[in-house]
């Protein structure tokens, strides 16, 4: 039976290291642990918060009820289709999300690997549908398996039952904080084209000195690199990644605005042009900034104006006041609505 514990710090379960507490706490390795956690009193009658790799989250303020620790893993391939050349890979839900990218490259395996370095966990990569340099989970999602939190009963999710949008999913919206994923299967290609269009990977490449058609190896390895180059480790500084989702707006809207920033990026999608969140924060001044006594102990990356970081000492409710800054300042100055990416509690 798993441990359930009172008043545990929520500093070494979130990457923006913010020094919150739960009420009650516990971890679970199975779909039956967790069945027998959802049995229990103190649980039954408590808010519930499913943790991952707490990579996606800004806590404001201690959390009231319980923090249940998604600990399942394994890996491996269920099945193969050799007239489509995929295999169907299954994922512990608490393994990390660049172990899964990993195996499936050593598997030889393609389809995941411009999501490579994407913090977190893999059961959480299904609730925002996460995404980056022009691939998303949707592209690869097979099916997910589930607990009904009121009941224990079992679920599998197909790819069209899930809803995925940008940055979003069903459970984020009708059925939030209804279920618990506790494994993703992926359908995975043996044979396929590496995809170099989005960002900078193309470039990145050339850097490496990769030449020729890259393989999915040499994908991830320039999609590492720039992630590294860019993004801050938690470890070092406390940062939950991109902050804010990039904005989709009108093509109308996108010309004009280009007509007066002729240097603003602008990627097509149905219905529009995406824009990237970063940029619009950087031009409205915001990158670099710090806030708090002495050097400063929140604000803007110096190298990436889209994540917001606790240099030491910064509570969630500073690090919201300054999210709450930009979207205001974005707003005025470019009439763009930015949406936060993480979660606030």
């Amino acid at each position: 039976m798993p441990t359930l514990e009172e008043n545990v710090s929520l500093r070494p379960y979130n990457t923006f290291g913010l020094d919150v507490q739960a009420r009650y706490f516990a971890r679970f390795a199975s779909a039956d642990e967790l069945r027998q956690l959802l049995k229990l009193p103190a649980v039954q009658s408590a808010d519930k918060l499913i943790l991952g790799g707490g990579s996606n989250l800004l806590f404001t303020q201690d959390f009231p009820g319980v923090v249940l620790k998604n600990e399942i893993r394994g890996l491996e391939i269920m099945s193969e289709d050799g007239d489509t050349g995929t295999a169907l890979v299954r994922a512990g839900a608490g393994e990390s999300w660049h172990g899964l990218v990993q195996y499936a490259l050593d598997q030889n395996l393609s389809g995941i690997e411009n999501l490579s370095l994407i913090p977190g966990t893999v059961g959480a990569a299904p609730l925002q549908n996460i995404g980056a340099y022009g691939a998303e989970l949707r592209d690869t999602f097979d099916h997910l398996e589930a607990i009904e939190i009121s009941t224990g009963a079992g679920r599998v999710f197909t790819a069209g039952e899930c809803g995925f949008g940008y940055r979003e999913s069903v459970f984020k919206n009708a059925l939030k904080n209804q279920f618990v994923v506790t494994a993703v299967v992926l359908r995975l290609h043996r044979q396929a084209r590496p995809n170099v269009r989005y960002g900078a990977i193309a470039e990145t490449l050339a850097e490496l000195g990769i030449e020729g058609e890259p393989t999915p190896h040499d994908v991830s390895r320039a999609v590492v690199h720039i992630r590294r180059s860019k993004l801050p480790d938690p470890a070092e500084i406390g940062n939950a990644g991109s902050f804010f989702k990039n904005p989709e707006i009108s093509q109308a809207r996108f010309d004009d605005l280009h007509s007066q920033y002729p240097d603003l990026p602008g990627y097509p999608v149905p219905g529009g042009v995406k824009v990237p969140a970063g940029w619009l924060i950087e031009r409205a001044g915001w990158k670099g900034l710090r806030r708090g006594p002495g050097a400063g102990t929140h604000g803007v990356h110096v190298r990436q104006a889209l994540v917001l970081v606790n240099h030491g000492g910064a509570t969630g409710s500073e690090v919201r006041q300054l999210a709450e800054e930009i979207i205001s300042s974005v707003r005025q100055q470019f009439g763009i609505e930015l949406h936060p990416e993480v979660n606030i509690l």
